[in-house]
């Protein structure tokens, strides 16, 4: 099916900016939307950021205007632009594409998940 691997996380200080890609293999019918989520400990998991196939997207309030969700279709490649990071966005960050199969179903994948630390 779909594989989605992440990368680009680590530790970085307050004020300071990363950028996640999460890179899609196998067989993609037709791509609806891609999703960024995370999730830090003893919290659940929570939407960041959407691109649809369309190129339309949407943030969530905690990261508006520092967080930007781009894609590169030709590498099938998503991308989470953080700038001025804050402590509070520590999480594990993962990538979700939703997907339509041939009898029009649809399917959503997750990559494995990548941690995002913002500590002094």
């Amino acid at each position: 099916q779909v594989q989605l691997v992440e990368s680009g996380g680590g530790l970085v200080q307050p004020g300071g900016s990363l950028r996640l890609s999460c890179a899609a293999s196998g067989n993609i019918f037709t791509l609806l939307a891609m999703n960024w989520y995370r999730q830090a400990p003893g919290k659940q998991r929570e939407f960041l950021a959407t691109i649809t196939s369309s190129d339309n997207t949407n943030y969530a309030d905690s990261v508006k205007g520092r967080f930007t969700i781009s894609r590169d279709n030709a590498k099938n490649t998503l991308y989470l632009q953080m700038n001025r990071l804050k402590p509070e966005d520590t999480a594990v960050y993962s990538c979700n594409f939703k997907t339509r199969g041939y009898a029009g179903l649809v399917y959503n994948y997750w990559g494995q998940g990548t941690q995002v630390t913002v500590s002094s």
